[in-house]
């Protein structure tokens, strides 16, 4: 798996995932469960992988050194 999700990608992965699943605490009834969709952008974030970028084609990592 080579990395490609960028540091400014990673970071909103992080706070839209910690959005989601604080739902599971916030929300009341059947619905909140929907929250724990929040841990696949965290999952995404800490693995610096999203296997959907794979398909589509998209990196937002940098391409290292400049030359």
């Amino acid at each position: 798996m080579k990395a490609n999700v960028g540091s400014i990608d990673r970071v909103l992965r992080i706070v839209v995932g910690l959005g989601l699943l604080s739902a599971v605490f916030l929300v009341e009834g059947p619905n909140r469960w929907f929250g724990l969709i929040g841990i696949v952008p965290l999952l995404t974030a800490t693995m610096r992988f999203c296997p959907l970028y794979t398909v589509v084609g998209v990196n937002t990592c940098g391409s290292g050194k400049a030359d």
